[in-house]
């Protein structure tokens, strides 16, 4: 009796074995997740701040190269971005505040146009109003007590702001010793693929995060001439939309567009929101076809498919802030593994023993 025969045949035995890969992999990955979430409050700043120091890694090299001392550049390098991101800040509020009165405004009645022409009986924008009005006065406690957690919540952004801002000096300051840091963690022997991995990780992440504020400004900048020279109001205001919502892959493209476009029927009339949305969309097309190529053609490149699944998946786990994450976060494992495939992608499989007796 041959006892060296397997219960299974070789491909089930494969099947079985990736099965329970995938279920380990699964049950970390789930396990990290709510660990993150229990311990946002100190994982939120410290993934910010890796985004922070990949974008502003090449300022603080060519600072280091001119000859100024490390701490030095780290200190010049935030002051520089705080500047920069206040100065941002500044103008988006100010735009919005200028312009944001026309733009509500605007989508007030380009709603009140669909609701005449496409609402039911009882869906008015008046009754709509008037069932708020009474839901307010309902639950005018519970307003109370969100304008409470409100607070609170606004202080923790801010102290986590403050924590980013912080660990974004350290990490440039130190960046030199990350690579021996990283090393001496290592497990004996896989020193030199762990450091692979982490270095192709930040490359794609500091790929994503050049690239995509490049695009994101040229697209605000498209979109904002084409809406001022047809007259629309709220440009400003609607081109810091754009802006922002560039870091949210296809999502933040098409709600801001949508935005611009209903701006420009309610204002404007509906030839004027035809040619909006044909700048909309050139805008998109040369992103799409041009910019995007030739930007981000030395990162990770993602399907659109997985950027929407990984955008969703960050939406469930952390809301707004899981989306702008979710993005860069994915461009990071992909390099991870395009590390690990050119690594043991190549390497023949063994043959499996014979099973003659």
């Amino acid at each position: 009796m041959d006892t060296s025969t397997p219960l299974l045949p070789g491909p089930a035995r494969r099947l079985a074995a990736w099965c329970a890969l995938i279920l380990l992999v699964s049950g970390v990955v789930y396990v990290g997740i709510r660990l993150c979430d229990e311990f946002r409050t100190a994982v939120v700043p410290v993934l910010l701040a890796l985004l922070g120091t990949a974008l502003l890694g090449p300022l603080h090299r060519r600072l280091v190269k001119a000859g100024v001392q490390r701490s030095v550049a780290a200190g010049l390098t935030c002051v520089a971005v705080v500047a920069v991101v206040g100065g941002a800040v500044y103008i988006v509020v100010a735009a919005l505040i200028d312009t944001g009165d026309e733009i509500v405004a605007s989508l007030k009645q380009a709603a009140r146009g669909v609701s005449e022409h496409f609402g039911a009986a009882g869906t008015s924008l008046d009754d709509l109003a008037s069932n708020a009005r009474e839901l307010l006065g309902k639950f005018g406690g519970s307003a109370a007590s969100g304008v409470i957690s409100g607070v609170s919540v606004v202080g923790e952004s801010l102290a986590m702001a403050v924590l980013a801002l912080l660990l974004v000096f350290f990490f440039l300051r130190d960046s030199d010793k990350a690579t021996g840091a990283l090393r001496a963690l290592a497990p004996r022997g896989s020193a030199d693929t762990l450091e692979a991995m982490a270095r192709r990780a930040f490359h794609a992440v500091e790929g994503f995060m050049r690239g995509t504020t490049f695009i994101a400004l040229i697209d605000a900048l498209c979109i904002t001439v084409g809406l001022l020279v047809l007259d629309v109001p709220g440009a400003a205001g609607l081109g810091a939309l754009v802006f922002v919502g560039a870091y949210i892959p296809y999502l933040g493209a098409f709600i801001s567009g949508a935005v611009a476009v209903l701006v420009a029927l309610a204002d404007r009339g509906f030839v004027i929101a035809l040619w909006v949305l044909g700048v909309v969309l050139a805008v998109q097309v040369l992103e799409g076809h041009v910019l995007q190529p030739m930007i981000q053609s030395r990162t990770v490149q993602m399907h659109p498919a997985v950027v929407m699944v990984a955008i969703t998946a960050g939406a469930s786990v952390a809301g707004v802030l899981g989306m702008l994450l979710a993005v860069p976060l994915t461009a990071a494992a992909f390099g991870v593994l395009q590390e690990l495939r050119t690594r043991y992608g190549d390497q023949e499989p063994s043959p499996e023993p014979s099973t003659d007796s």
